[in-house]
């Protein structure tokens, strides 16, 4: 499997620069996931990757040797498609055998492959129907076995489930991590879907505004973000940012908002230094409990305003002040909608943010 180096990567269309100087090292047998807004680059930068844009600037090297001059079937990857890119004509075993046939490969050896690729995403018994025949999910199946069957070192996938609907796009993301455990292989992922990249990736890199924010495994991520941007794109419901002021009372650092005056634990108060004044303070609607006996300095007071139920959790929609607060909790507390409840915050479930350049203090 080869290492995929991306050297100080830029793209312009005209005078427009939509990546700014990409640094990135893609190791071997890694499925890395590129995840982010719409806009970000993430999908230029793959298809940059997959000769299928020039590169501006830069240098995209695989094992050490540059490849940016390199035709798209020169750079020994395969890659799957949003739109699945099926010849409608074929059957699925010609799809899957497409360019084992354009590469004049023995027959039987090709028939093996189709074989072996079709009982790996579970298409044996649809070899022979066409792609008109077959459900979404399966097509997508098609294309993944027809990558497959290159045997190439490489593989990208450009948002290839965001075409299916919600359950079958979770039985597709299960069907993907079973694979990857089978097929030990360099693999890019590129998806809007925080989910996806949550429940997939060994790496995880997010990007905005044609900057890499923050890479690391899906743990590091949602535990430790960097910035405010990571924090609130990762995780669902997302993250809640709170307007606050930093004071020091007592011994004590407290984040000082319009409505709440939390404590801040001794040990993340330790880490700030000199830091007083204007911050953002983010906590996950999972690391608020109800709690009516919570002390004043360890906990909100939360309006409810809309209760979702989602099954065996609720989602509230609450107001603290003047801002928008959401707690996930279970189900069967009694909520009434209107009421003001009191949700004690995890006290490492607490982040700070500078609030000018948004980094995590």
């Amino acid at each position: 499997m080869p290492e995929i180096r991306l050297e100080k990567l830029v793209k312009r269309y005209g005078a427009v620069e939509v990546l700014h100087g990409i640094d990135l090292t893609l190791n071997d047998n890694e499925f890395t996931v590129l995840v982010g807004p719409s806009g970000c680059g993430k999908s230029t930068t793959l298809r940059m990757i997959a000769g299928l844009e020039s590169v501006s600037e830069g240098e995209i090297y695989v094992d050490g040797a540059p490849i940016s001059h390199l035709d798209p079937k020169d750079r020994g990857l395969a890659m799957v498609f949003q739109d699945y890119a099926l010849y409608p004509h074929m059957d699925v075993a010609r799809n899957i055998s497409f360019a084992l046939r354009l590469q004049k490969r023995p027959k039987a050896e090709i028939d093996a492959k189709v074989r072996e690729v079709a009982e790996t995403v579970g298409l044996t018994d649809f070899l022979h129907r066409k792609p008109g025949a077959l459900s979404g999910g399966q097509r997508q199946r098609v294309a993944m076995a027809r990558a497959l069957a290159k045997d190439s070192g490489i593989f990208l996938f450009d948002e290839p489930l965001s075409n299916l609907d919600a359950k079958l796009r979770g039985q597709m993301r299960a069907e993907l991590a079973i694979m990857r455990q089978r097929v030990q292989k360099n693999m890019i992922y590129v998806t809007h879907d925080q989910i996806e990249a949550m429940t997939l990736a060994d790496r995880i890199v997010v990007m905005h505004g044609g900057h890499i924010q923050q890479q690391g495994t899906p743990e590091v991520l949602f535990k430790k973000p960097a910035n405010k941007f990571v924090a609130g794109f990762l995780g669902s419901p997302p993250m809640n940012f709170l307007d606050a002021d930093l004071v020091e009372e007592g011994g004590t650092v407290y984040a000082h908002g319009a409505a709440f005056k939390i404590a801040i634990p001794a040990e993340k108060a330790a880490t700030l230094g000199a830091t007083t004044g204007g911050v953002t303070l983010g906590i996950r609607p999972s690391d608020l409990n109800y709690s009516a006996d919570a002390p004043d300095e360890t906990a909100l007071d939360l309006q409810v305003r809309v209760s979702e139920y989602v099954g065996a959790q609720s989602v509230l929609l609450c107001a603290c002040g003047g801002a928008d607060v959401t707690v996930e909790l279970k189900s069967e507390t009694p909520i009434a909608l209107g009421e003001t409840l009191r949700f004690a915050v995890r006290p490492e479930g607490i982040h700070l943010f500078d609030r000018t350049t948004e980094k995590a203090l």
